[in-house]
Formats: C-alpha cells, sequence, structure tokens
C-alpha cells in the first residue's frame, strides 16, 4: 500500500482565495447558489484540488475508488489529489497525503483503505462545520469526495448544505443500507465470505447434529444474514426487520428434528433485539446504539441450547467480513463509482452521490441518499421463509 508524502498546508498563489465563502477559488468565481444548481459540460471547469477520505468501517473496494478517482479526474481533468487520513477526523487535523499516479498503483484488488479510516463526527462539537471549512482552505481544497456509509455522508450533506463545501459522496457499506442506490460496493463480498463460512459449518454441523448459530453483520438492516443465508441454505434467518423471539426459533429446530434433520444453521444479524436484555454499551460519535459486550448470536445460543437441550455452537463472522480482497463484482462497481464521483466534480454538480440503479451508475442528490435507511421488504423475507420453513414471529412491542 503506497501512499504519497505529506502536503503542505495550502498552496503559493492561492492567498485571493481565502476570501472566498468556501474552500478554494473555483468558489470565489462564482455564487454559491449558482455552484450548486449549474451543472456543466463534462470538461469546461478548469483542473481543481480534490480532497479524498475514507469514513466509517472499511470494506472491500474503498481502494479500488481511490484509484479511479484519481486516475479519471487526472486524465479527462487534470484534476490534482490529496488523500485524509483517517476520515473526517484527517480534515480536521489537516492530516493529508499526495495521490499521484504512484499512489494509487497497484491497489485495485487490495482491501482495506490505504488512507485509513476513523467514525470521527466533526459535529459532535459546537464548531465542527466551521472547522472543515476553514481546514478545506488551509489546504487549498476546491472540492472533496467523502467514500463512506450513512455517517460519513451525512456529514457531506451537512457541509455542503449548511456551509457550502463542494462535496461529492461515494455509497460505501457492507451493510447495504442507503436508500439512494441499490447497493452499495463491499455488501456482496461480504455476502461472499458470510456464505462461505455457512457451507463451511454445514459439514461439521451434519457430522454431529448441532445447532450451528451464525452471527453476521448488520446494526439496523439485515441485508447480510438474508442473502448469505439464502446462498448457503440456513434453515432460519433472523434479522432485526423480521425478529423472532428465541422461543420461536427453537420450536422451528425442534420441528426439524422431529422431521430427521438432526442439525440446523440459523444466521442472525448482530442487531437483532430478541426481547432479552442485553448489556448496554454506550453509543458511538453518531449517537448509534453500540452493540451489546456479550453479542446476540451468544445470547441465542445459549437460550436455544437450554430450550431445545441439542448440542449448539455459535459462530461470530465478526471483521472478517470487512477484510480481505473484493469480489469482481464490488472491483467493477467500486471503479465505476469512483469514475462518477470524478465525473462529478468535473461538472461541477456537487452535493451528489455516485449511485447504481439497475445496471446504470448514476448521481442522486445526497440529501435523498442518506434519507432513511432501506430496509429488507417483507416480500424478499417471505420469500427466503418459504424455503426455510420459519415463519417470523415479532417480538411484542417491536
Amino acid at each position: 500500500m503506497r501512499a504519497g508524502g505529506p502536503i503542505a498546508s495550502g498552496r503559493a498563489g492561492r492567498a485571493a482565495d481565502e476570501a472566498a465563502p468556501l474552500a478554494g477559488g473555483q468558489l470565489a468565481r462564482t455564487s454559491s447558489a449558482d455552484w450548486r444548481l449549474r451543472r456543466r459540460p463534462l470538461g469546461t471547469l478548469e483542473s481543481m484540488r480534490v480532497g479524498i477520505l475514507t469514513g466509517g468501517g472499511d470494506c472491500p473496494g474503498l481502494n479500488a475508488v481511490i484509484r479511479a478517482v484519481v486516475r479519471v479526474g487526472r486524465e479527462r481533468f487534470g484534476h490534482e489529489h490529496v488523500g485524509l487520513r483517517r476520515g473526517w477526523k484527517g480534515l480536521l487535523e489537516q492530516d493529508a497525503v499526495t495521490l499521484d499516479e504512484a499512489a494509487v498503483s497497484g491497489i485495485l484488488h487490495v482491501g482495506g483503505t490505504i488512507l485509513g479510516s476513523s467514525r470521527t463526527n466533526p459535529f459532535k462539537d459546537p464548531g465542527g462545520g466551521e472547522r472543515c471549512v476553514e481546514a478545506a482552505r488551509e489546504l487549498a481544497l476546491d472540492a472533496l469526495v467523502a467514500i463512506g456509509g450513512e455517517d460519513t455522508l451525512g456529514v457531506a450533506r451537512r457541509l455542503y448544505e449548511e456551509h457550502g463545501l463542494a462535496t461529492v459522496g461515494v455509497p460505501k457499506t457492507i451493510d447495504n443500507d442507503l436508500s439512494g442506490t441499490d447497493y452499495t460496493f463491499g455488501f456482496w463480498t461480504a455476502v461472499q465470505i458470510a456464505t462461505e463460512a455457512i457451507d463451511r459449518l454445514h459439514t461439521t454441523a451434519a457430522s454431529h447434529d448441532r445447532v450451528m448459530v451464525v452471527e453476521v453483520m448488520g446494526r439496523h438492516v439485515g441485508w447480510i444474514a438474508l442473502q448469505a443465508g439464502v446462498a448457503g441454505g440456513a434453515d432460519a434467518i433472523v434479522i432485526p426487520e423480521r425478529p423472532m423471539t428465541a422461543e420461536r426459533v427453537a420450536e422451528h429446530v425442534k420441528a426439524r428434528a422431529a422431521r430427521g434433520k438432526g442439525f440446523s444453521i440459523v444466521v442472525i444479524s448482530e442487531g437483532v433485539d430478541l426481547g432479552d436484555e442485553g448489556e448496554e454499551a454506550g453509543v458511538d460519535q453518531f449517537g448509534h446504539r453500540q452493540l451489546a459486550k456479550v453479542g446476540v448470536g451468544e445470547r441465542l445460543g445459549a437460550r436455544l441450547a437450554d430450550l431445545t437441550g441439542f448440542d449448539t455452537r455459535v459462530t461470530v463472522l465478526g471483521h472478517v467480513q470487512r477484510g480481505g480482497t473484493p469480489t469482481a463484482f464490488d472491483r467493477v462497481l467500486a471503479t465505476g463509482y469512483g469514475t462518477r464521483a470524478a465525473e462529478l466534480i468535473g461538472e461541477g454538480a456537487f452535493g451528489r452521490m455516485a449511485a447504481l440503479r439497475g445496471d446504470a451508475i448514476v448521481d442522486v442528490p445526497l440529501a435523498e441518499a442518506v434519507a432513511d435507511l432501506k430496509r429488507v421488504p417483507d416480500h424478499l423475507y417471505e420469500a427466503a421463509e418459504a424455503l426455510f420453513g420459519a415463519h417470523g414471529e415479532a417480538v411484542p412491542g417491536t
């Protein structure tokens, strides 16, 4: 993983731009309203200095996006690029590196992010938005590409709408919970990893007539559990949108045993509310409830052992779903997103996010992209339910 050397704050010859309401000289030459509303033909804007950051949890495909933004931006528009280390924290601290051809060479297939990441929320403290704008001005940035999920892109939206910072978003999350796009990159790689784990657990579960509980990621939504569960032939899938009590899952396991099926595979999302009292673990910088120290998979496994008397084992896949090489699909998708992000900057179309609609890479307003979580719809879960035969019973009060 190669990133260029540190860069100095600002550049000679840009002093006059510091009087601009936003970061960089482009915005000094047009009003804020014009900059937001006017989309220009590709290549009509002069070259710009573009910052790139990756925020939130890492996932396979981040480096492919960075590579595409830099290569397309440089070759088609003559843009200069700098990377901000550790997400919004890097912008606030002006911790930046040069991103040139050498820095992005050979990273297409590499997992993680060469820029590092964090869950820093600039708006957690008063004046955070103003500090971001000032930092962008000091770094002489004309535009900023934010690669992340709902939290990272939510910050990008606020910086654009409330402070006029010229931002473009790229949708990243293995949870696939952004409403503005059909799929986020990293999701299908996580599904593939989870599916392979379920495949391996099938053979050992059958050998010992065990119940295997597989906990996968998915704090608010159950996309990974649903798709990996279907692909791996799970016997029950429990997701936040359709939670089941441990008693209901136990009934299904016992019904399988009565039919001569001595083992069961149960897939559960980490954010499911079982209706029990997991230990409180506080909230993160974005106000999200953190997961209990004893995860939902362990708690469900213990309850199933008590309720059924069957030998029950729990596998928590955890961060293995985030790591490693992205699948071919995610590499292509991430490259398409990075290309569209570079084009949006070239058009001066800020406050927007690259998105997948069908088989086309389009763009949507950031406000639309982060308006709602994309939850698993009932019809998809019910189709899966018909395959494994468990009819979800909602936890009272959920």
